[in-house]
């Protein structure tokens, strides 16, 4: 096993305490470790990506459910068509997209930079996203569903899930919220589910039945994750996870200027 191996798979442990400690969000690393320090392609990266976090967004939905902050109506709700959008993706788009995209004279803009230029510019709005203090919103018990934007909303984030591979909890809690009135922290444990199960459905309806997956390094990777994970909840005993998510949003905007200068700077 070579060093950098040895580096990822550390990183793999980190993704995971750091979803222990705060939460969410760790997963968004999930894609450059993959790419960077396992040197996979853009379409493995992200679909393996989506086998992490949908894993990982599992066990905290679970452990969310049973505390009884889970809207299971409202999961189902926004989660179908958020289903069939990254199913879509993953299954039709991706495969059709050419290596090359186009030219611009001698510049060739390439199916990689598309697909990690998207990740890098969503990068921004979830690192705002874990910066800023979320507002408390005061339990109405008017749980109402705004259907036909929930599903153009669900298709899109499916849409963009399947073309990043990462869960898109900063598009899907403001939409619980605004779209269903449903309360900040059912709508931070419902998102959970919610990237569950689009994340898995799209990768095993989508990415499994059109490429080979090589089922040990991903089990391995997704396994450290997930005791990494156990652990971080473990440390969240003694340490202040809402100091730590800020630190974390910063080091997702550092991830997303390191993605667009290997991508667009430093290959050209």
């Amino acid at each position: 096993m070579e060093i950098i191996e040895i580096f990822g798979y550390i990183s793999a442990l980190i993704i995971g305490i750091s979803l222990g400690l705060i939460g969410g969000g760790g997963s968004i690393l999930a894609v450059p470790v993959l790419a960077y320090l396992f040197s996979v392609n853009e379409k493995v990266a992200t679909a393996y990506s989506l086998f992490i976090v949908g894993s990982s967004a599992l066990v905290g939905g679970v452990k969310q459910h049973f505390k009884g902050l889970v809207d299971w109506r409202t999961a189902i709700v926004f989660g179908i068509p958020a289903i069939v959008g990254v199913s879509i993706v993953r299954y039709y788009v991706v495969p059709a997209l050419p290596n090359v995209l186009m030219n611009f004279g001698d510049f060739e803009f390439t199916r990689r930079m598309a697909m990690f230029g998207l990740f890098a510019v969503l990068m921004i709005p979830a690192a705002f996203s874990m910066l800023k203090e979320r507002k408390v919103k005061p339990v109405s018990g008017d749980v109402h569903y705004n259907y036909p934007l929930i599903i153009v909303e669900g298709l899109i984030v499916g849409g963009i899930t399947g073309m990043i591979g990462a869960g898109g909890g900063f598009l899907i809690i403001p939409a619980l919220v605004i779209l269903a009135n449903v309360e900040m922290k059912v709508a931070v444990a419902t998102s959970l589910i919610i990237i569950a199960f689009k994340s898995l459905m799209g990768f095993f309806l989508g990415d499994a039945l059109t490429m080979d997956i090589d089922w040990t390094f991903l089990a391995v990777f997704t396994t450290i994750s997930l005791v990494g994970i156990f652990i971080g909840s473990y440390l969240g005993n003694f340490i202040d996870g809402k100091k730590l998510k800020k630190g974390f949003g910063y080091l997702i905007f550092v991830m997303a200027i390191f993605i667009f200068y290997m991508e667009f700077l430093i290959k050209h």
